[in-house]
């Protein structure tokens, strides 16, 4: 798993260590001191940690006027033992929406499994993005079979073209627009 890196071609564009409105503003990485792990394995040092013990993360960009944020997940989302969205929704979906952002492109193909707890923390995020939406992109098979059992898609988007979106040629922007135009038809 050491060798599974965050994307990092938009670097150039963005970092969520420069950008203050970013839960990781002025976070210093060392990419030679492998700490975190998931299931005992080490994973890359460019995951941030952010209160799980098995879900890590990294904004990939934020744009702030066009108020979305793309963010890249690693690991196992655990509701069950670990209350993941809690800590997600706490240490960084309320830091975005305090800034504006009301759309996230959530990109999960790196998340190994799924527990699910309680919709709380879900339907809390729904309700403060009134104007917005929760993107899931290129989750796996089991990850989303686990997402339609418990009909969480009243708060989550995914399926469809959403699950095997070719992201990583395009722009944050041009992914962006991609993903709210299958978005609009969806809801349309």
């Amino acid at each position: 798993m050491h060798d599974i890196e965050p994307y990092q071609n938009w670097q150039n564009k963005y970092t969520p260590e420069s950008d203050k409105n970013s839960p990781f503003y002025a976070k210093n990485i060392n990419r030679n001191i492998y700490s975190n792990s998931v299931y005992g394995y080490l994973i890359h040092p460019g995951w941030d940690e952010f209160g799980s013990e098995t879900l890590y993360l990294k904004v990939l960009y934020a744009d702030y006027d066009n108020l979305f944020v793309i963010i890249e997940l690693l690991g196992e989302w655990n509701d069950c033992i670990n209350n993941d969205i809690m800590f997600l929704k706490r240490k960084v979906i309320d830091k975005f929406i305090k800034s504006g952002i009301d759309k996230f492109l959530i990109i999960g193909e790196n998340v190994l499994n799924f527990h699910f707890s309680g919709d709380e923390y879900y339907d809390e995020w729904y309700q403060d993005i009134e104007n917005g939406w929760i993107a899931c992109i290129n989750f796996r098979k089991h990850v989303l079979d686990e997402f339609s059992k418990i009909k969480i898609d009243y708060y989550l988007i995914f399926g469809g073209d959403l699950d095997e979106l070719i992201w990583r040629n395009n722009s944050p922007q041009k992914l962006y627009n991609t993903v709210s135009e299958i978005i609009k038809h969806r809801i349309g």
